[in-house]
């Protein structure tokens, strides 16, 4: 939350040259507050998992937060009851006309499909599209964020040798950046996917900046300069257990997969793996709605442009 600080404090321009949000006396006394409206296109088959690991880091804030839940009209879910679905989801069509703060798109279990095979990409490239002009920021989330990146500026994702999977470590490689505003210099994203995208491709693109990165795993995020659009190639939000149980679930199916890099102890799979991302998971989330969105969209929904 900001500081609230006299008008004319002279600390207040070295302050805002950090990227440290204040607000005057004027501004407080005089400001509209209200819950800022999120809407999360939930992707996963793991609906109600996925669902708790993200209201979990979303309700780390201060910030009254209103959470819709939405769901394709073109897609059918296998893994969710309809009853389920029609209590708790919207679907895309009875919002596609309002305005939310914010937007989450998670990933999807779909990378090794080129994007126009996979069945409800018509759609979901309109709501990539949409999500432009009904929502003031929006986060992207691993097969999300390179969706989008392949809809809004051409990006192919490139297969990988090997599955990209466990707790890697990533370094800021922009200064002041304030999505990882209090970070430590050394950071653990978690990281499950076949695919990536290049640091060159994303390098030809003006209006991107590559913010963390891994030796490792390549980009960890990737930010617009306007910072209305946020690309996580990982997933903070993960639950201690999420790796493991994809693990244990592909190795009992015969599959030829290693443990996840960095996650048990010693690699042992038989030993309960280590949390490293767990605060900066928080973090990065309550970041993200103070900074980029709290703080900037506008209090009337309709003047989003």
């Amino acid at each position: 939350m900001p500081v609230i600080i006299p008008n004319d404090l002279p600390a207040a321009s070295t302050l805002a040259a950090e990227n440290i949000f204040t607000m005057t006396e004027f501004r407080a006394t005089h400001q509209d507050i209200r819950p800022l409206r999120i809407a999360i296109l939930n992707l996963m088959p793991t609906r109600e998992t996925t669902e708790t690991q993200l209201l979990r880091v979303l309700g780390n804030s201060p910030i009254q937060t209103e959470v819709v839940l939405v769901r394709l009209d073109t897609h059918e879910y296998r893994n969710t009851s309809s009853e389920y679905l029609d209590r708790f989801y919207v679907s895309f069509s009875e919002i596609e006309h309002q305005k939310f703060d914010g937007l989450i798109i998670t990933g999807a279990p779909v990378e090794n499909l080129a994007f126009e095979e996979v069945n409800y990409w018509p759609e979901l490239a309109k709501i990539l599209d949409w999500s432009r002009h009904h929502g003031f920021a929006t986060l992207h989330i691993c097969w999300g964020a390179q969706a989008a990146l392949y809809q809004h500026y051409g990006i192919p994702k490139l297969p990988l040798p090997e599955k990209c999977f466990g707790v890697f470590e990533h370094k800021a490689v922009v200064q002041n950046c304030k999505l990882m505003r209090g970070f430590d210099d050394v950071f653990y994203i978690p990281q499950s996917r076949h695919t990536t995208v290049s640091e060159a491709d994303v390098k030809r693109v003006e209006d991107l900046e590559i913010v963390a990165v891994s030796e490792e795993s390549g980009i960890g995020l990737i930010v617009s300069k306007n910072g209305r659009e946020i690309y996580a190639t990982g997933h903070l939000e993960y639950d201690p257990e999420t790796l493991a149980l994809e693990y244990f679930r592909d190795a009992d199916k015969g599959m030829d997969i290693k443990p996840p890099a960095h996650y048990f102890p010693g690699d042992d799979p038989s030993k309960p793996p280590v949390v490293r991302w767990r605060s900066h998971a928080h973090l990065f989330f309550s970041n993200w709605l103070n900074y980029f969105v709290y703080q900037e969209t506008p209090y009337n929904l309709d003047e989003i442009e």
